[in-house]
């Protein structure tokens, strides 16, 4: 009754204040199901940039924030937690920098380097990728971006999952290294940043060997954040957006095993649906959002305090929307 209570002031504040929400698929299922728009974190991003209401809140971790303001730098934009995703944090530019330097040392030049973020990181970080010249990727279209940054000749620097930059160049037959792991850049067309999915790192081939036991028929569905060795072992292999999808496509009697986050899992159907880990596969930081943080982040746009809005310099701006037209421009 209380939640209940609380959703219903929610939803009258947003309409006196003109305020959109938007809720990532890993949001829990109180914050979900008051959004007026719910996606991945680029379907949020580009729903929101277009969205007319003046205020914006983003239930979801910094960096999709950041993605909405780059995207649309006049449009006002609040998060009720500012949590930050534990992949994104793992790179700063100093970190950015320090590793492109190692590149350097190893004979690799900065002419030679075309550096590819993937979407979950920071402004600083995507506007120093566009200032190189390079561009960011989703996990939906991280293929069709580093096939058409290959044309350049260039060395691809993949910043900052190793998992998902790893799993890329396998499917298309290249090779990878991973700064701090392998020793030999000259021979890898794809080098990756050392980073990765805390959540996504919990599913093992060991659970993949247990249920096609359990279940000789199951359909095991992966997110490319996990381990390269855990997604060639899949049926699937996709996006949030991709993974729901496939299930939706999938006969309601098939079983099928899904190694991503938990929240979304759970969503997808009631039936013949298992999580990919002994481990409940629950994203820390996406789980910080809470209905009263939404409630509270309205009464202070209300009350003219305007907590926890999104801001960044334009130079930040400028370069990291640089980075990210270019692969809208493919």
């Amino acid at each position: 009754m209380i939640l209940e209570s609380l959703k219903d002031d929610i939803l009258a504040l947003k309409k006196e204040l003109h305020v959109s929400i938007v809720a990532h698929f890993y949001q829990k299922d109180e914050v979900f199901n008051i959004a007026d728009f719910v996606g991945d974190s680029l379907q949020l991003a580009q729903w929101a940039s277009k969205d007319a209401n003046p205020y914006l809140l983003f239930c979801g971790v910094g960096f999709m924030g950041q993605s909405v303001k780059i995207l649309a730098p006049q449009k006002r934009v609040f998060m009720p937690r500012i949590a930050c995703c534990a992949m994104a944090r793992m790179i700063d530019v100093d970190y950015f920098d320090a590793n492109v330097k190692l590149l350097n040392d190893a004979g690799i030049l900065d002419k030679n380097i075309l550096p590819i973020t993937y979407i979950n990181s920071s402004a600083e970080v995507k506007a120093r990728v566009g200032q190189m010249g390079g561009m960011v990727c989703t996990s939906s279209n991280a293929k069709k971006i580093i096939t058409q940054a290959l044309k350049s000749g260039k060395k691809i620097f993949f910043v900052p999952d190793c998992c998902l930059g790893q799993n890329i160049a396998i499917e298309m037959g290249l090779k990878s290294a991973v700064i701090g792991k392998d020793a030999d850049f000259a021979k890898a067309d794809i080098i990756c940043y050392n980073g990765f999915c805390s959540v996504h790192q919990l599913f093992d081939v060991e659970d993949i060997a247990f249920y096609r036991q359990k279940y000789p028929n199951i359909k095991i569905a992966t997110h490319p954040e996990c381990k390269p060795e855990v997604c060639q072992l899949s049926d699937f292999v996709g996006s949030t957006s991709q993974i729901i999808e496939y299930v939706k496509g999938l006969p309601l009697e098939q079983k099928v095993a899904i190694g991503t986050e938990y929240n979304m899992i759970k969503r997808l159907r009631k039936d013949n649906t298992y999580v990919l880990s002994s481990t409940k596969p629950e994203c820390p930081t996406m789980n910080e959002t809470t209905l009263q943080d939404v409630y509270n982040t309205l009464l202070s746009i209300k009350d003219g305090r305007f907590e926890n809005e999104i801001t960044l310099d334009e130079e930040t701006r400028k370069w990291a929307y640089v980075a990210l037209n270019r692969m809208f421009e493919l």
